[in-house]
């Protein structure tokens, strides 16, 4: 595998922002910008040995700069909402930025998607990867401790695109990254995604309100619309008058994984019978988020001038559960001074 590096913009403050592109010798593409850690492009093939580009994305630069749907950015500190935009640390409230309402999203007025990373192509062997590092002041965005961030993307000869995560604080601090790639396996340009089958190794869901912040309560997936232990079509569910499903105009629920967090395992599968594209996701994090681009309005114009509507897209985000600082029996994202984050997740491809 082998990596390039090209001009891609100006940062608002007038710095270098550059694009690297990965490559495999099947033919697979990744590019990746430094500014936000964003996945701008992943084409991989289909069934007919045709390449298609998989994720949504805007045709510029400058498009990125501007507030948006996060399309393909590196996500933190804290991926996902935080209620009232607050939270504590030993009788100590730290207030974040109101993004959302009342509430704190995706790291608020500029998270990880907003700065640009300092980068370094690593070379192993025959494999080069791509290590963005980026050092996030203490009280940055509000948040407690000077925190050094690396997140390390490697494209594989087996078509998988893995995205390791590594970060640590001088003090206690909230920590949860994660990829907000739109995926479309029929292509980015080709509509909507609600023929699409998702399979997610989950029996149960944290329940949300109108908000789409957890209440705290653990619900089980069995006789809902929020079932998807086998690959089950969007459709079936997507227009439910489950309350779920009303409140979030669609899917935007986390779910529970079965898995044990020491080693990257399987998390969920998306098929797209059109294209015969498998889009296979393995992790290390307790959660994931399916949000079925609910709130694409027309209003992002994509690349090649696409119009990207609803359900033009899906995200799988792999994280801590939302509003996990309100609820005590959620796995913490809280990290002591020196304990290191050391996450894993691959979105692996293939066809049948």
């Amino acid at each position: 595998m082998r990596i390039t590096k090209r001009f891609y913009g100006k940062t608002l403050e007038g710095n270098d922002a550059s694009i690297f592109t990965l490559s495999n010798s099947k033919g697979a593409t990744a590019e990746i910008s430094d500014f936000g850690g964003i996945v701008v492009s992943l084409c991989v093939l289909d069934k007919r040995g045709k390449l298609d580009d998989v994720v949504l994305g805007h045709e510029n630069f400058k498009d990125y700069l501007r507030k948006g749907p996060f399309f393909g950015a590196l996500i933190g500190r804290h991926a996902n909402r935080i209620e009232d935009s607050k939270f504590e640390i030993d009788g100590v409230e730290y207030n974040l930025y109101k993004n959302e309402g009342n509430n704190h999203l995706h790291g608020g007025q500029k998270g990880f998607d907003k700065v640009l990373w300092q980068a370094e192509i690593l070379k192993k062997d025959e494999m080069e990867s791509l290590k963005l590092t980026y050092l996030s002041k203490d009280g940055e965005e509000g948040y407690p401790g000077n925190l050094e961030v690396n997140v390390t993307y490697t494209l594989t000869e087996d078509n998988a695109l893995e995205i390791k995560y590594f970060a640590v604080s001088d003090k206690e601090t909230v920590i949860n990254l994660t990829n907000h790639s739109y995926f479309n396996l029929s292509g980015h340009a080709s509509g909507d995604i609600l023929k699409h089958k998702v399979m997610i190794n989950s029996d149960k869901f944290t329940v949300a309100d109108k908000f789409s912040l957890p209440t705290g309560e653990i619900r089980t997936v069995k006789g809902t619309p929020m079932d998807f232990t086998e690959l089950t079509t969007i459709s079936d569910g997507i227009d439910s008058d489950y309350e779920q499903i009303t409140f979030a105009n669609g899917y935007d629920h986390n779910w529970i994984l079965n898995v044990s967090g020491k080693s990257p395992e399987k998390a969920a599968e998306v098929y797209d019978e059109k294209s015969g594209r498998i889009m296979e996701v393995f992790t290390t994090m307790p959660g994931v988020q399916l949000y079925t681009g609910n709130f694409l309005d027309g209003t992002d114009i994509g690349k090649g001038g696409v119009v990207y509507k609803k359900n033009n897209g899906l995200c799988l985000e792999t994280q801590f559960f939302p509003n996990s600082l309100r609820h005590k029996h959620f796995p913490s994202p809280l990290f002591k001074a020196g304990q290191e984050y050391n996450h894993t997740t691959i979105y692996k491809f293939s066809v049948i």
